[in-house]
């Protein structure tokens, strides 16, 4: 029998058939069994509509100027984020269980894929698998398909298996890829359903543009338990606030451990994605410094991999998470709110054998009052969920956790130092410049993390009023005077040719230059940097591409 909810559990059948309830798996016990805790009887699943994975645009815009927002956004500037891509590049980790994932199962059983270190299996293979009766009628219906219908062809060759990755060294790859479509793109009736939904809330009419501000940021972090050859970085409970300071230590460092992606252990990320970023990595942490600056939004972490070194988690926290962040009120998320409900506790130095632990750059983190209140509205026995071991990962290993946070507190200084060697430091915002000095040095101009002078650079007041934020702005309106100059001269000397007169008259390019020439008047208004303010400017070091 499994252990539910804590305690061994009973299955119920009527006249042989199981009768089936709501649970869900959060992690694996010491011994690889699933650690299963059921929902609430009226639980219903979040309906999530993924949209955005690796490669994102996204601006950020003052909240004044936005029209049809949601009365309760709570931020003075808002920002918006669309996909770039097409397809998710996924790695089904559950798909391994038959029938567990229905989703990949039924992706993967599609004939217009591409497979990344999956097992090409041979008609002798996927026959062993079709007759293996009682594996094969676990997998769901579209897998079962793809399996009879290659048996009942000649060609191709080979099959591939949603449970079966390829072998590396005798196991397992822990990495197997496909290429999933967007589910928003493969089922647009989801989103619009979504979409119709908002406005009918908001009584917004369908030729007014539906803006749909980021409301929540949770990012992921992949943590390990000491293994052969790399170290521990098992120091998060399930989900940490940081504030801004100790947040950017965390993106700058983009630090993983042992990690089934191409680039293994070590400093990892999107400011690490050189092949698809030809710009210094300063330029998108000044633009992400900014933009998060000028939301206020707080920003919560959530574990990936383990938390602690005894508690292996996977992906499962992250599924959690979103449940638990739709049955929140907004003003329920802030920060300020929880701390003082005593739902999250700030992360202390200490020392360990002689040697002081910098714990305080973890931030804060959910106390087991937080599960009572919020994890109560998933699960029916909240306070079993996660226990005191694993929302203080110390308690499960002094010195591991000591090592770990010596790990990160290293990481941030060797990655830190490589923007003083390739001069990048020169370009880094004013707050970022302070931080890279404490990450690589320990202290800037004599001012440490914990100083209030150098916490206060860090708030959206003291962006607004800084010099470096005003350039900035100017940058922007420049930009924006040069491509209009640029539009209208292109636009001229289309007007100017005379076989097109009759299709600039059909298109109205003579209006559309008088409306170029106009927005080229208003840059020219004191109101036209102050319609800027709430937005990120532009850096003013980040080159342009040329006409």
């Amino acid at each position: 029998m499994d252990t539910i909810n804590g305690r061994p559990g009973n299955e119920l059948r009527y006249r042989k058939t199981k009768i089936n309830t709501r649970y869900v798996r959060v992690g694996y016990r010491s011994d690889g069994s699933w650690r299963i805790f059921g929902v609430r009887k009226d639980f219903i699943p979040a309906q999530k509509i993924s949209f955005e994975d690796d490669i994102t645009a996204s601006v950020t815009a003052p909240g004044r100027v936005l029209a049809g927002i949601d009365p309760e956004f709570l931020y003075p500037s808002a920002k918006f984020v669309i996909n770039c891509e097409n397809k998710f590049f996924q790695r089904p980790d559950d798909a391994i269980h038959h029938g567990y994932d229905r989703k990949a199962e039924a992706d993967i059983a599609r004939l217009d894929n591409f497979f990344c270190n999956y097992e090409p299996l041979d008609r002798r293979q996927a026959r062993e698998e079709v007759e293996n009766t009682i594996w094969f009628g676990q997998y769901t219906e579209p897998m079962q398909r793809l399996f009879r219908e290659h048996m009942e062809q000649e060609r191709p060759d080979y099959i591939v298996s949603s449970a079966r990755p390829r072998m590396v060294d005798g196991k397992p790859s822990k990495n197997p890829r496909y290429l999933q479509n967007r589910p928003d793109l493969e089922d647009p009736r989801q989103r619009y359903l979504a979409e119709v939904g908002v406005r009918f809330s908001r009584r917004l009419t369908t030729d007014k543009a539906l803006a749909t501000p980021v409301h929540a940021v949770l990012p992921g972090r992949r943590n390990n338990p000491p293994e052969q050859g790399v170290r521990p970085l098992s120091v998060f409970n399930p989900i940490h606030h940081m504030e801004l300071p100790e947040l950017f230590m965390e993106f700058i460092a983009s630090i993983t451990g042992k990690s089934p992606s191409t680039t293994g252990a070590g400093s990892e990320g999107a400011l690490t994605k050189g092949p698809f970023n030809a710009l210094l990595p300063i330029h998108d942490l000044n633009n992400a410094f900014v933009s998060l600056a000028l939301c206020s939004q707080d920003v919560y972490i959530t574990a990936a991999g383990c938390v602690g070194p005894n508690y292996r988690v996977d992906h499962d926290i992250s599924l959690i998470v979103p449940e638990i962040w739709s049955r929140m009120q907004r003003t329920e998320r802030i920060a300020t709110d929880l701390l003082a409900k005593g739902c999250l506790e700030r992360c202390k130095d200490f020392e360990h054998e002689g040697k002081p632990v910098l714990a305080g750059r973890l931030g804060y983190r959910i106390t087991a009052r937080f599960m009572q209140i919020y994890g109560g509205r998933v699960f029916t026995t909240p306070d079993m969920v996660f226990t005191p071991e694993m929302l203080r990962p110390e308690l499960q290993d002094r010195a591991i956790f000591a090592d770990a946070m010596d790990n990160i507190v290293s990481a941030h200084r060797w990655v830190s130092e490589q923007y003083f060697r390739d001069g990048s430091i020169e370009m880094a915002v004013p707050p970022l410049r302070a931080l890279l000095h404490i990450m690589a040095y320990g202290d800037y101009k004599g001012m440490t993390l914990q100083d209030e002078t150098l916490r206060a650079q860090f708030t959206r007041e003291a962006v607004l009023a800084s010099d470096w934020y005003a350039k900035r702005l100017e940058k922007r309106r420049t930009r924006n005077r040069d491509f209009l100059q640029k539009t209208a001269a292109r636009i001229e000397r289309f007007l100017a040719r005379p076989e097109y007169r009759d299709e600039a008259a059909r298109l109205d390019i003579a209006h559309r230059l008088s409306e170029v020439r106009k927005s080229l008047k208003d840059l020219d208004t004191p109101e036209s940097i102050e319609s800027l303010r709430g937005a990120i400017g532009a850096d003013l070091f980040a080159p342009i591409a040329s006409d």
